[in-house]
Parts: structure tokens; C-alpha cells; sequence
């Protein structure tokens, strides 16, 4: 017997959560089966695992502002419930790379482009986000390459 699907993982996991009461974890994991379904709607397939994760992905991104709106609104109950709910999708989301993974990434894309300047910060980024494929924040890339572009400058 092959591997189960992240979908059907998905589905046992709801199941799990139901019988254990878990409301928080059960919502999440609703929330992400739905979007899995939205998506297989507009694509008009089944989503792969890696489809799967790509939307566990924009679903993790979302909670992530999500907590960092209700915390600087002083919100911290919900503050508490988003990173309940992002620790219950964490599992189906691409590992995130570590800072030093970043970093190399962001190298390897100045040499590819031989970027010198604020203008060519589109392609430094697209070739950094290309390459991550969903396992790191833009905005921290963004400031990593600003960085890297003004000391290059200065």
C-alpha cells in the first residue's frame, strides 16, 4: 500500500481533533481543508502534496499577519488562537529554511544577477522566492537584499 496523501492525513487529523474535542485544532484544520478544496475547484484537479503544502503555506502566511495585527492591537486572546490554529497546519506547510539557508540563497541570487543597485532589486527577489518556493517570508528577504545592497553600495 503507497503512502498516504497529505489530504487524506488532512482527513484523519479532522477526525482525531473531532474525537478529541480539540476546537481550536479541529477549526485550523477545517480552514485548510477548505482551502485545499477551493483550490482543487479553481485548478480543476486534485491537488498534489506539494499543491497541498503551497496552500498550508499562504494559510500559515496568513495566520503569521493575522497574530501580528491582534498583537499590536493588544488582542492576546487571539493572538493565541491564530498561533494555535498555525501550529495545527505547521505539519503541512514546506519546512521553513533557516537563516543561513536564506542568506546563501540571497548570495547566490546577487552573484546570478549581478545585482549593484536598489533597481535590480525585483530580479535579486525573484530568483531568492523562486528558489524558496514558499519556505520564507518576502518581507524577510526583502530586508536581507536591502541590506546586502547597501553595503555592497557603501
Amino acid at each position: 500500500m503507497s503512502d498516504p496523501t497529505l489530504k487524506d492525513r488532512l482527513a484523519g487529523e479532522m477526525k482525531d481533533a473531532l474525537r478529541a474535542g480539540e476546537k481550536v485544532r479541529l477549526g485550523a484544520l477545517r480552514m485548510l481543508s477548505a482551502a485545499v478544496t477551493n483550490k482543487e475547484k479553481e485548478l480543476r484537479h486534485e491537488l498534489s502534496d506539494d499543491e497541498v503544502r503551497d496552500v498550508a503555506s499562504k494559510e500559515m502566511k496568513k495566520r503569521a499577519e493575522s497574530i501580528e495585527a491582534f498583537d499590536g492591537a493588544g488582542r492576546h486572546e487571539l493572538v493565541e488562537k491564530e498561533r494555535a490554529e498555525r501550529d495545527a497546519i505547521a505539519s503541512y506547510a514546506p519546512a521553513q529554511l533557516s537563516e543561513d539557508e536564506v542568506d546563501m540563497l540571497v548570495e547566490e541570487a546577487f552573484a546570478s544577477t549581478g545585482a549593484t543597485s536598489e533597481k535590480e532589486m525585483g530580479a535579486v527577489m525573484r530568483v531568492v522566492m523562486g528558489k524558496a518556493k514558499g519556505r520564507v517570508d518576502g518581507r524577510v528577504v526583502q530586508e536581507k537584499v536591502r541590506v546586502r545592497l547597501r553595503e555592497s553600495a557603501g
